[in-house]
C-alpha cells in the first residue's frame, strides 16, 4: 500500500545534486505517501523554502508549509507542530491580504480554522471551535467560489454539528446530512482538475459520517449508523489507496466503527463481529510509523468493539484481546499525555480488566487494573482536563465495586468508591454531561443499596 512512498524516497535520493524543496515540491497530494518521520522533514523543508529570500510567492509557500505542519500534528498529536501550522497560516493570510489576493487569503483563513478544529478534536479544547467558526465565516463572506468556499461550508457544518451532537433528534440528523451535499459536490467538481481536492472531498464525507456515528450512538438508531457506514464506504471507494493511502484507511476505520456501533446498538453480535473484523483489516493497511495517532485510535476503536463483543457474549477472551489493543495504543499515547484519548483508553482498559476479573473470578487482574488506574489519575490534572479526570474517578469506583462484588467483603472499598463518584458527579454536573451523571448516580445507588 505504501510502496509508492518508498519509490518516491529512492527517486529523490538518486538525484541529490538537484535543488529540491522537500520530497513533494509543494504538492500536498503526495504527503500521504510519506511516513511521519519523512513528513516532519518535509515540514521543515517547506519552512526553509518559504523563508528563502529568493522565494517567489512567499504567502503561497507559507500556506504550503502550514498544510504540512497540520498533517504532522494530525498524525502525531504534537502541539508544537499544530502551533507552527496555525502561525504559518496566519502569516500566509497576512501576505495574501497585503497583495489583495482574496482567494489566497480565504484559503489561508480556512487553514487557520482547520488548525483550530484539529486542536479542539485531539486536545479536547471546545473553545477552539469558536475561533475556527470566526475564521470560516471570514473566508466564506470574502469568496463565492474556488476551493475556499466549500471548505468553509464543510467546516461551519462540522462546528454546528458538534454543537448539536447532544440535542438533535433523528430527523434533524438526516436533515443535517443533506446540508453537506452542496459543498461535497463542489469539492468533487474541483477534484476533477485539482488532484489534492479528491482527498478533501473524502474528508468532508468522513466528517459527515462521523457526526452520524455520534447521533446514531446517542439515539441508539441503527439506521443512522448504517447510513454512516455507507457514507464512509463511499468515501473510501472514491479514493485510490495507492495514491491516497491514509485517507483511504481512515475511511475504512470509520466504516468499521460505524458497523460495530450499529451492532452494539441493535444487539446484533454478528454485526459487532463484522465491525471488529473491518477494523482489524484496516489495521493491516496502516503502520504505526506512517501515522502513530491514527494507528493508536484504530487500536482503541478495535478494543471498544471487542469490549462490546465481550459484553454481548460474556466471553473473557474478548476482554483480554481488548486489553491487548489498549496496551498497544498506550505505547503511542504515553508520548502525548495531554491527549484526552489517553485517559479514555486507560479508563476503558480498567473496565475491561474488571469485567475479565468478574468472569474469571481472578482478583489478581483487579489488582493490576487498580494500580494502573491510580497511576493514570496521578498523570491527570482536574484543572487542565476535568472531564478526563472525572472519568478516571468513575472507572476507579467501578473497580472498587467489582472487588466488593467478587470477594463479598468490604474493607473500605465502598467509602473510596463513593468519594470518587462524588467528585465525578460534581464535574459532570458542572459540564452538563447528563449521560455520565446518570452512570455515576446509578453507581451511587447500587453502592447505597449494597450498604443497606
Amino acid at each position: 500500500m505504501f510502496e509508492l512512498g518508498r519509490e518516491l524516497r529512492r527517486f529523490f535520493a538518486a538525484d541529490r545534486g538537484k535543488p529540491v524543496d522537500g520530497l513533494t515540491g509543494g504538492d500536498s497530494s503526495l504527503l500521504e505517501l510519506l511516513d511521519s518521520r519523512l513528513l516532519a522533514q518535509e515540514a521543515k523543508a517547506a519552512d526553509v523554502a518559504a523563508g528563502r529570500i529568493s522565494a517567489k510567492d512567499k504567502p503561497r509557500r507559507r500556506l504550503e508549509a502550514a498544510i504540512v505542519w497540520r498533517e504532522v500534528a494530525r498524525r502525531t498529536g504534537d502541539a508544537v507542530a499544530l502551533r507552527k501550522a496555525a502561525a504559518g497560516a496566519e502569516t500566509a493570510a497576512a501576505g495574501f491580504e497585503g497583495a489583495h489576493r482574496k482567494d489566497g487569503w480565504a484559503r489561508a483563513r480556512c487553514e487557520q480554522a482547520y488548525c483550530a478544529l484539529l486542536g479542539a478534536e485531539i486536545f479536547g479544547d471546545p473553545g477552539l471551535n469558536a475561533a475556527a467558526e470566526v475564521a470560516f465565516k471570514d473566508a466564506r463572506v470574502s469568496v463565492r467560489g474556488g476551493l475556499a468556499a466549500p471548505l468553509a461550508d464543510v467546516g461551519l457544518l462540522a462546528i454546528e454539528g458538534r454543537r448539536v451532537l447532544d440535542s438533535a433528534d433523528a430527523d434533524e440528523a438526516r436533515a443535517f446530512f443533506d446540508r453537506f451535499n452542496a459543498p461535497i459536490s463542489a469539492l468533487d467538481a474541483i477534484a476533477k482538475r485539482v488532484t489534492a481536492a479528491r482527498a478533501l472531498a473524502a474528508e468532508a464525507r468522513l466528517i459527515r459520517a462521523d457526526l452520524l456515528c455520534g447521533w446514531g450512538a446517542r439515539l441508539k438508531d441503527g439506521d443512522l449508523l448504517q447510513l454512516a457506514a455507507a457514507e464512509a464506504q463511499t468515501a473510501g471507494d472514491r479514493l485510490d489507496n495507492a495514491y491516497e493511502p491514509l485517507t483511504w484507511v481512515r475511511a475504512k476505520i470509520l466504516h468499521g466503527q460505524a458497523l460495530a456501533l450499529r451492532g452494539e446498538c441493535v444487539g446484533d453480535v454478528d454485526a459487532l463481529a463484522a465491525g471488529a473484523g473491518a477494523l482489524a483489516l484496516a489495521l493491516d493497511n496502516l503502520t504505526r510509523d506512517h501515522s502513530p495517532l491514527d494507528w493508536a485510535r484504530t487500536q482503541v476503536a478495535l478494543a471498544q468493539a471487542l469490549q462490546a463483543l465481550g459484553e454481548a457474549s460474556n466471553d473473557a477472551r474478548a476482554f483480554e484481546h481488548a486489553v491487548s489493543c489498549y496496551d498497544r495504543a498506550s505505547a503511542v499515547l504515553k508520548d502525548t499525555p495531554t491527549l484526552p484519548l489517553r485517559g479514555q483508553a486507560a479508563g476503558s482498559r480498567a473496565v475491561c480488566l474488571a469485567r475479565q476479573a468478574e468472569i474469571t473470578g481472578d482478583c489478581a487482574v483487579l489488582d493490576v487494573a487498580e494500580a494502573a488506574m491510580k497511576m493514570e489519575l496521578a498523570n491527570l490534572s482536574p484543572g487542565r482536563d476535568p472531564v478526563g479526570w472525572a472519568l478516571a474517578q468513575l472507572h476507579l469506583a467501578r473497580l472498587y465495586e467489582a472487588r466488593m462484588t467478587m470477594t463479598g467483603k468490604e474493607t473500605g472499598e465502598r467509602a473510596k468508591a463513593l468519594m470518587a463518584l462524588d467528585v465525578a458527579l460534581d464535574v459532570f454536573a458542572d459540564h452538563g454531561l447528563r449521560s455520565l451523571s446518570v452512570l455515576a448516580y446509578d453507581a451511587v445507588e447500587r453502592l447505597s443499596t449494597h450498604d443497606a
